[in-house]
């Protein structure tokens, strides 16, 4: 496909024995926002310095906009843009220094680029402070201004979010998407808080113990796990009813809990008003992400 800018296939590593990661395989396309989640220790991290070169797997491949990382590193890299766990800035310097120093260390990056990634990352009223004075979030959004630089066409962010507060994390997942958009990035976004890649990502790959468990678009995979409530009285008598049409059903307190089937609905009703039970309620309920993670991972913790 033309537009997969990253495409990971089988992508293993072992150290001293050890199966870290094991056998993961994803693609990321222009414009959207993937996320990648899993709680700390799953193999997050250790997934990233392998596509970006930082350590060599121990099999399978990375494709960057078409390019083997083994094969061609150089080209793959002018087409990415990363920050590995926390941007490596100078605090004595001013936020124009340190673009200006990086830039710097690579090839043709004009002062007009300089402009334009500040302006895109909306650090342009503080870009002439030193970076000692700056927030974390300010210091974030220097760090993915750098990696904007040479105008990449993936963008790895490992743990964007990690100590931001409330606002902070609304306004680093509104850039996100932001440059996802205004840019044509792929944005790749690891994490380990839920709510997060819920609100802020197109796709998602689910990862747990070095494994991807599963990759979908967001929506269709909590659309998945959607249910209908039915407020029924008797319940007996309902319950009858759908064991009749082989509708898995079971009772969550007061309600009924079924598939959502939009096909169905008006059936499944009308079958109950006829043996004599009354509908006072029919609630559509769509999960959210982290009931779908709990139920890949059999539990395992995660914000």
């Amino acid at each position: 496909m033309s537009n997969v800018t990253l495409s990971v296939k089988g992508l293993k590593k072992e150290i001293k024995g050890k199966k870290i990661i094991k056998g993961i395989d994803f693609e990321l396309k222009e414009g959207e926002v993937f996320g990648f989640l899993g709680p700390n220790g799953s193999g997050k991290t250790t997934t990233i310095r392998m596509i970006v070169g930082l350590i060599k797997p121990t099999a399978g491949s990375v494709e960057i906009c078409g390019y083997d990382i083994q094969k061609n590193f150089t080209r793959a890299m002018e087409n990415l843009g990363c920050i590995v766990e926390n941007p490596e800035l100078y605090p004595y310097l001013t936020g124009w220094e340190n673009l200006k120093l990086f830039s710097g260390m690579m090839k043709e990056i004009k002062e007009r680029r300089l402009q334009e990634v500040v302006q895109l990352v909306g650090l342009t009223k503080r870009i002439n402070d030193k970076v000692s004075t700056y927030s974390l979030g300010m210091k974030q959004r220097l760090g993915i201004a750098q990696a904007l630089l040479g105008k990449p066409k993936i963008l790895i962010l490992d743990e964007p979010t990690n100590g931001l507060d409330p606002s902070g994390i609304r306004e680093m997942r509104e850039l996100i998407k932001f440059l996802a958009t205004s840019e044509n990035l792929s944005v790749f976004v690891s994490s380990h808080l839920l709510s997060e890649i819920q609100l802020m990502c197109d796709r998602v790959a689910i990862i747990s113990n070095g494994a991807v468990l599963k990759v979908g678009e967001v929506r269709s995979l909590m659309s998945e796990q959607e249910e209908l409530l039915w407020r029924v009285s008797p319940i007996e008598e309902a319950m009858t009813v759908f064991t009749l049409l082989e509708v898995e059903a079971r009772v969550f307190g007061e309600y009924i809990s079924t598939p959502y089937r939009e096909e169905d609905v008006g059936e499944w009703n009308r079958k109950l008003v006829e043996r004599g039970v009354t509908v006072t309620e029919i609630t559509r309920k769509v999960p959210a992400l982290e009931e779908l993670f709990l139920q890949l991972t059999g539990g395992e913790s995660i914000d």
